[in-house]
């Protein structure tokens, strides 16, 4: 039985590293959720088939139950809402982590462990790593959902000496992770516990709205790590390859989306971007005063230009336009206008967020482009039809030094001879930061809900 084991735990495990394959593109990012569904469910069988598994009602029960709430929420949930389910479901990861740790310090036999007070050197040591990292996980992950449901400001909370305070606590939950392993002390294991349950809403607090993508896919990998720590306590190698494969895949693609933004990694740890500061004010904006146009003068101006970059952002999301979206650019194409989509790392609320809901609306995958194919493409575009992205589209990036986003890259919207913004109102974007563009002599701003408006659109066309 051990074998068998051990050769269907390689065989999920290859399954899941398919899975992460194929979901690195939309075109067979199904196939890849099959692979990982099939994985998971032969993971499953084979654990409850173990000599050393025999408690199987309370297992299935919890299966059935979990398998029932996960269903639900599948069938329930907005697409609008995937990011915090995703942070919602990390914090759950977390919280198993920190439960299992605790099952296995509390009756250390029953895990092969050793006994209590006397636990193995390494299990304390794997043990406490995981407990951390679930801790630090759960919590954190709780702050992004809150920032992303709207229950919590997205604006970054800060205060004097932030910084030195997590580095202060990173280091004494390191030495009590020593501490714990030279003791074997409940109080110490306890207060590890509470320690990291703390430093996770104090690491995530000061993170603004513009690097919310980031830290999705960095709870990601700390959930991945939480586990991988948990499966050598549990002495099962298929939930180390797992977290393993879900810890650095999210290491990853948080560094993919650093580079995106130009950011550095430990810059957005330890930032607190977005929110800060506006260096574009209305204030700062003066008199100037920004083209307010109408559905008929958007579709007259796309109907007769040649090439049309479509740049989706959240709004867009938020109104669920992308089938309003799809129906539009046929329409284009169908007049003979070259349209494209164009898609920044960190559109969004996570990463691939706009892809999902292109691909939901059955936008050909050949029309949408990373940031970096299609940048150089805006200078050629009669119209670059903006909805409801703000900050992947300001210039203040660029030319502003004092700006909270300076630095990240942006679409090169404004080089195309007309903008179309089509925006619920003139406010800022979600770093808090307003766009210097609206107030171009080539912008006309659309004021409305996003899917509203490209109806009118579409029916200006039309007629």
């Amino acid at each position: 039985m051990e074998n068998f084991a051990a050769l269907t735990y390689l065989a999920a495990g290859v399954l899941f590293i398919l899975a992460l394959r194929g979901l690195s593109h939309p075109e067979t990012a199904r196939q890849g959720l099959t692979f990982g569904m099939v994985g998971m469910g032969l993971a499953i069988a084979t654990t409850l088939l173990l000599p050393q598994v025999t408690a199987y009602v309370p297992i299935v029960l919890a299966i059935a139950i979990g398998g029932g709430i996960g269903a639900f929420i599948a069938n329930k949930i907005d697409m609008t809402a995937l990011p915090q389910l995703m942070a919602g479901f990390h914090s759950l990861v977390g919280l198993a982590a920190v439960f299992v740790a605790g099952a296995a310090f509390n009756d250390p036999e029953a895990f092969n462990i050793g006994t209590k007070g006397d636990i193995h050197l390494a299990s304390l040591i794997e043990m406490s790593l995981g407990l951390a990292i679930g801790a630090v996980t759960f919590t954190g992950s709780i702050i992004a959902w809150g920032k992303l449901q709207g229950r919590i400001s997205g604006k970054p909370v800060t205060f004097g000496g932030q910084h030195q305070l997590n580095a202060f606590l990173g280091v004494i939950m390191l030495l009590m992770i020593i501490l714990l392993c030279v003791t074997g002390s409940a109080v110490v294991f306890w207060a590890i516990a509470l320690l990291a349950l703390a430093l996770g809403v104090l690491m995530i607090i000061p993170i603004g709205g513009a690097d919310m993508p980031v830290i999705v896919s960095m709870l990601n990998s700390y959930s991945g790590w939480a586990a991988a720590g948990i499966g050598f306590t549990l002495h099962n190698n298929l939930l180390i390859i797992t977290g393993a494969l879900v810890g650095s895949s999210g290491a990853i693609l948080s560094y993919i989306m650093c580079k995106g933004m130009n950011r550095s990694f430990l810059n957005v740890i330890l930032g607190g971007f977005g929110g800060e500061q506006a260096s574009a004010s209305a204030a700062d904006m003066g008199d100037r005063q920004a083209k307010i146009g109408a559905a008929e003068d958007a579709a007259w101006i796309m109907k007769n230009a040649s090439k049309v970059i479509i740049v989706p952002g959240y709004g867009m999301a938020v109104a669920q336009a992308q089938h309003a979206l799809r129906e539009m650019a046929d329409i284009l194409k169908h007049e003979g206008v070259d349209v494209k989509y164009a898609i920044h790392p960190v559109a969004g609320r996570m990463p691939g967020h706009m892809n999902v809901l292109l691909a939901e609306a059955n936008v050909p995958y050949d029309e949408v482009f990373e940031m970096e194919d299609i940048n150089r493409e805006f200078a050629q575009a009669d119209v670059a039809y903006v909805i409801g992205a703000n900050d992947i589209t300001n210039p203040a990036a660029k030319s502003d030094s004092s700006s909270p986003i300076y630095g990240m890259p942006v679409l090169d919207v404004g080089k195309a001879k007309t903008v179309l913004f089509v925006k619920r109102s003139m406010g800022s974007g979600y770093a808090g930061v307003d766009n210097p563009l609206f107030f171009e002599d080539g912008t006309m701003m659309l004021l409305g809900d996003a899917k509203k408006m490209t109806e009118d659109i579409i029916k200006a066309m039309e007629s």
